[in-house]
């Protein structure tokens, strides 16, 4: 079987693009969110403002997705192919390179998580990064990467019964609390700005940039997915009413949560913070109940994200950005190769994980700084092609371009400026790699590795920091 006749046989309709949106988003974040915004000392006024920002800076990153697909629709898996066709060919590979790394580390978070929550009914895997959770992991990761063998399509059937599985504990946290008529108004309006705190408002809000951005990583997934989509116009509709149903859901669950417990009392709480807020409400076996939706939320994540981690490497080399070998595939079409590296790195990871105390967390925060500079350079891109009126063929779409790309744009520095320069810093570290990929890709090619002066120097930056960035690491300068 030829590889368009593997294509055709994984077309996705409006329903699976939609499905893979939610499901892919909607993984952990949910049910801990608030707790680690009240944590990072953050205020109810707070958090609403960074929900509003989050809510303007996401609409304004789809607009640029929906826009671009739109009047570029052969800019198929556009999150990074719009990268390399406003930028040039090495800051293209970049963004496809940060994408995919940011889908390891979120597929490793989502493990430690996992596990942490099933320690709760089976108390032998404690923080989720002991030998147990890396040994049970490993064969959810290879479990995962099997069922993906079989073929995208299949993969993401199975992922529509879990996100309608992951849905119902959510729904019940939210008509419980409103039934028992455990949200307090005087709760939420308690300390609304944080009186007395030696955290600023500018800092609250700030600290709630790492969160909303980690809620809504996924949001994307049909735009990465789209060369897969049976309909162009099915990627716009999916992408827009997956975001609509996931931010309505993700701001009543925090106000709710904001109304049943004091703020201290939030921040002090254990991941997952839901389960110990719908305890308070109703009883032990809201936590319990609250867990079990965990497990199912996680693992449809971990197969969601499965998925993403796979194809962005396999998009990216149909595209020349990667070496070929990432762009086989086998008879059912999915990507053999791409697969089978991607398990492995994510397996190294799970194992490093074993020495971390707090596994969730860090490779949380690794995979928001990771994701943050392919949403900028979209965004970047879309406004680039406003500004200058080319870029978007003849049917117009230049005015949404500048407004929605400024937006966009302003939206992903202030997600940068939010993750903070440790982070930032790290990114280095984690690009360098990078570059004997695109350097291979390139010889394989038989082209010189670089084509502008501009992206050698861009490639000599990024290793020059992610030396020193390493140093510091090791040395302790910088803590994550």
């Amino acid at each position: 079987m030829n590889n368009e006749q593997n294509k055709s046989a994984g077309q996705l309709g409006l329903i699976a693009l939609i499905a893979m949106i939610i499901g892919s988003t909607i993984g952990s974040g949910i049910f801990t969110i608030t707790g680690d915004m009240a944590a990072a000392g953050a205020y109810s006024g707070a958090i609403v403002v960074g929900w509003i920002i989050c809510g303007v800076g996401i609409f304004c990153l789809l607009q640029c997705f929906f826009g671009l697909n739109k009047y570029r629709p052969d800019l198929t898996n556009g999150i990074f192919s719009y990268a390399r066709e406003g930028f040039g060919e090495y800051v293209g590979f970049i963004s496809a390179y940060g994408y995919w790394i940011s889908a390891l580390f979120t597929n490793v978070s989502y493990m430690a998580l996992l596990f942490t929550t099933l320690n709760y009914f089976i108390p032998v895997f404690g923080n989720g990064s002991n030998l147990l959770s890396t040994i049970c992991g490993s064969l959810i990761v290879w479990g995962a990467a099997l069922l993906m063998m079989r073929g995208v399509k299949e993969a993401t059937l199975v992922n529509i019964f879990t996100t309608l599985a992951k849905l119902i504990p959510i729904f019940v946290f939210m008509i419980a609390v409103i039934v028992v008529k455990a949200f307090d108004p005087a709760v939420f309006m308690d300390n609304f700005w944080g009186k007395g705190t030696d955290v600023s408002l500018v800092n609250q809000i700030r600290a709630t940039t790492m969160s909303t951005v980690w809620s809504f990583i996924g949001i994307e997934a049909s735009v990465v997915l789209s060369g897969r989509a049976k309909k162009s116009s099915d990627i716009g509709k999916a992408t827009f009413i997956g975001f609509a149903g996931i931010f309505a859901i993700y701001v009543m669950v925090a106000m709710l949560s904001l109304g049943v417990v004091p703020h201290d009392q939030l921040a002090a709480m254990e991941n997952p913070q839901m389960s110990g807020i719908l305890e308070t409400a109703v009883g032990a076996w809201g936590a319990a109940l609250v867990r079990i939706g965990i497990i199912l939320s996680i693992c449809g994540a971990i197969l969601g994200w499965t998925i993403l981690a796979c194809e962005a490497p396999y998009q990216a080399a149909e595209q020349g950005v990667f070496m070929k070998k990432f762009a086989k595939v086998n008879k059912h079409g999915a990507p053999v190769f791409s697969t089978v590296v991607t398990t492995l790195i994510i397996q190294f990871f799970i194992i490093v994980s074993y020495f971390s105390e707090s596994a969730y967390l860090l490779f949380y925060n690794l995979c928001v700084s990771m994701i943050m500079l392919p949403y900028l350079l979209s965004a970047a891109f879309y406004f680039k092609c406003g500004l200058t009126g080319r870029g978007l063929g003849n049917e117009g779409g230049y005015g949404n371009a500048k407004l929605f790309g400024l937006l966009g744009t302003i939206y992903g520095l202030w997600m940068i400026y939010g993750g903070g320069l440790s982070y930032l810093l790290v990114t280095t570290v984690l690009y360098t790699p990078g570059l004997l990929i695109y350097h291979f890709t390139k010889k394989e090619k038989g082209l010189p590795t670089f084509n502008q002066s501009y992206e050698k120097l861009l490639a000599i930056a990024i290793s020059i920091l992610g030396v020193i960035s390493l140093f510091m690491l090791i040395t302790g300068r910088i803590v994550l």
